[in-house]
């Protein structure tokens, strides 16, 4: 999701809800401005030195070669991309599509988020990403509108059997409006049992903890991360 702090992000109804019931990283930070470092940090471990959102062809790596390499599969679904990776047009936003810049090419594991739907009654990939159009992750749109793309799209997640079968479902916002970059992280997985943690976390925290929990090498800033362990932890029946 898009450029809202904390307290802004949390004013959505539906978000509130999700963060009422499950796991809520109270002191989560972004690691930059404006959005491309962020998803540059959340992917490889770095924001490469970037302080813009224009293209920049990056080494060929981040998570996405991690988890091919790894033989595991994954898939990002972008809304609103209704050509190549690359040159879609608006809502679509090449900037909140990290995956095409490490080596310049768009792997086959990113898809239009029309994809999504459909994918989601089958097999469905060990590692999912998805990015919102520019209006849905309230890049250009309101709050309320971003909540009800949120309402309207995790009841669909929660509903599989991938979720519901030790699925981890994370959502969060790339940078705040403060002038401390507080964004609000939600964790959701079934039979959530610590609902808010303030232990400080970052971008790097996150992917440190994917990257954990696929038994991947932690990239960059990720290696010194803390992750988020505390939030991870599952209530058993």
């Amino acid at each position: 999701m898009e450029n809202r702090s904390y307290d802004q992000a949390i004013a959505g109804g539906y978000t509130a809800q999700l963060a009422a019931k499950y796991a809520v990283a109270t002191n989560y930070h972004g690691v930059s401005h404006p959005s491309l470092p962020n998803y540059l940090a959340l992917t490889s471990g770095s924001t490469w030195g970037i302080a813009d959102d224009e293209w920049h062809p990056l080494p060929a790596g981040g998570l996405g070669a991690q988890l091919t390499t790894a033989g595991i599969p994954w898939r990002a679904y972008m809304e609103g991309m209704s050509g190549s990776c690359t040159r879609s047009v608006y809502p679509y936003a090449l900037k909140h599509d990290p995956f095409p810049y490490y080596g310049s090419t768009c792997p086959e594991q990113i898809v239009p988020f029309s994809q999504f739907d459909q994918d989601i009654t089958g097999t469905v990939p060990n590692f999912v990403w998805i990015t919102p159009d520019l209006c849905h992750d309230g890049h250009d749109c309101s709050t309320q509108v971003a909540d009800t793309w949120l309402s309207q799209t995790v009841p669909k997640i929660l509903a599989t059997s991938a979720w519901q079968n030790g699925g981890l479902l994370l959502i969060t916002w790339d940078e705040g409006e403060d002038s401390a970059n507080h964004v609000l992280t939600l964790v959701i997985r079934p039979g959530t049992l610590i609902h808010t943690s303030s232990r400080s976390y970052d971008h790097y925290s996150l992917l440190a903890s994917v990257e954990d929990r696929f038994g991947l090498p932690r990239l960059g800033e990720a290696a010194q991360a803390n992750t988020m362990n505390d939030l991870l932890v599952t209530l058993r029946f």
